[in-house]
């Protein structure tokens, strides 16, 4: 297709999350005349930020991590020109209640070996916890099960896990890759992560976090699209969509507006009230009702004083999972004297029903226990942000209801974090759906080689012969 067809396409996106954004900038670069739309005042979806009105601070809505694996979001990031904004971590330092410190890095034995001498340093866990944790990697590592309808915590259970192992190993790690409980976790999702970060390569497992608010991050996509010809609206709701067999019409804030092509990058309850009230919709709604979500909780607390040295740990045994030091990692402590961390617990449906009162309560308790600093310090303003419908839940079977980014209309697409993308409810998958949206949308326009996506990183050491 020539250059001049191509900006005549107009490619409407509904959803400024990054699903959305991957797709408009994808198809934007590509010569595409894009215009996304996004009901909120800002880009970024559920990875975004605000300044929340009680603290007068700006807040990301959850704490939001990559991996060295996730090849396309950091393409997405080298795209945008923001590659700079992530600092990387090879080392995941986990915390017990009284500090005691175990650290898991990398060393220079060939994958999968390469975290096994810190995996035998690490005082969290004893003998009998590692040798059931090394099996049960041995397992994972030479071959990707398949989905039986089995919970990870019953295939933990066959293969002889020990309640600390799956306690200090599997549940902290695992509950926050995928957002949900290990007796409602698919095997396969699960085997993906621990194969993805933990065995292919020590490159694939490291940790990078953002340096700067999530909207800052995100909000050079739309400055990305629009510089290519494209528009960002937003506090623009669309209301619904009319298929056509010329173009889509969308109805948005009362408006009706013709496009080419129309990529629906929403969640997937927000796509089952959009769709027409036709029988051709009626599959995709049916598949749409089987899917359920699970809750993230951030907490976030400002203490007058330093209470740790730690850019972010992983906390054992207690309702809080992880902690994330964001007065360091966002460089705001050079001339400050005091801390401003978030708490983070993944799959946090103990806490849907509490107050925040109660929930600031239990966090500033558990705190406490692992960092001696914070006994003494003196909570100066805090807030918690309930995500309640934050991620779908990867039960056993799901993957048969993801669909992919063609619908039964040829002009109409799908992008989301639940779609079938191959991975988990993750930054990387939201990237990646919206990625092939953008190629079946160019394969549509008539270009057929299209490729927007980017290879898996390769496996290392002896883990290639694993593939």
């Amino acid at each position: 297709m020539s250059e001049r067809l191509l900006q005549s396409s107009r490619v409407a996106v509904v959803g400024g999350g990054l699903a959305g954004l991957a797709a408009g900038c994808a198809l934007a670069g590509s010569g595409f005349r894009v215009t996304l739309f996004e009901r909120r005042p800002y880009l970024g979806g559920r990875a975004s930020s605000y300044q929340h009105p009680g603290t007068r601070e700006v807040v990301d809505n959850c704490q939001h991590v990559l991996l060295g694996c996730c090849t396309n979001l950091i393409q997405f990031y080298e795209r945008l020109g923001v590659e700079n904004k992530i600092r990387w971590y090879d080392r995941l330092t986990f915390l017990e209640p009284g500090g005691r410190v175990s650290v898991i890095a990398p060393s220079e034995l060939p994958a999968p070996f390469h975290n096994a001498p810190a995996f035998l340093r690490a005082a969290c866990l004893d003998l009998s916890d590692k040798l059931a944790i090394g099996m049960a990697m041995a397992a994972l590592a030479t071959a990707a099960p398949r989905d039986c309808g089995e919970a990870f915590l019953t295939w933990l259970h066959r293969h002889a896990q020990t309640k600390q192992a799956i306690e200090r190993f599997w549940k902290p790690v695992l509950v926050s890759a995928l957002n949900e409980d290990l007796d409602r976790m698919s095997v396969p999702y699960a085997a993906q992560v621990v194969r993805e970060s933990f065995l292919k390569s020590a490159a694939a497992g490291r940790m990078g976090v953002p340096t700067v608010p999530l909207t800052e991050l995100y909000s050079v996509a739309g400055d990305y699209i629009a510089s290519r010809g494209g528009e960002i609206r937003l506090r623009s709701s669309v209301e619904s969509f009319l298929p056509e067999s010329d173009d889509v019409k969308l109805l948005v804030s009362g408006e009706q507006t013709s496009f080419d092509y129309v990529v629906l990058a929403v969640p997937f309850d927000v796509l089952s009230r959009l769709l027409p009230q036709v029988p051709a919709a009626e599959p995709l709604r049916k598949v749409l009702a089987r899917f359920e979500t699970s809750p993230i909780t951030g907490i976030h607390l400002w203490f007058d004083r330093q209470i740790t040295d730690l850019e972010h740990a992983v906390l054992l045994d207690r309702t809080i999972q992880w902690m994330f030091h964001k007065s360091k990692l966002l460089g705001r402590d050079q001339n400050a004297s005091g801390s401003y961390v978030e708490l983070v617990v993944s799959s946090s449906k103990t806490l849907v029903e509490k107050s925040r009162a109660e929930i600031i309560e239990l966090a500033v308790a558990e705190l406490r226990e692992f960092f001696p600093g914070a006994r003494d310090a003196i909570l100066v303003k805090s807030t918690v942000i309930k995500e309640i419908h934050a991620t779908y839940s990867p039960q056993p079977g799901v993957d048969a209801y993801r669909p992919g980014s063609e619908t039964v209309w040829p002009r109409i697409f799908l992008a989301g974090d639940w779609t079938a993308t191959g991975w988990p409810a993750t930054m990387e998958g939201a990237v990646r759906s919206g990625y092939l949206a953008a190629e079946s949308i160019v394969r549509a326009a008539g270009m057929k080689d299209a490729a927007f996506l980017v290879p898996n990183l390769p496996a290392s050491g002896f883990m290639r012969l694993f593939g």
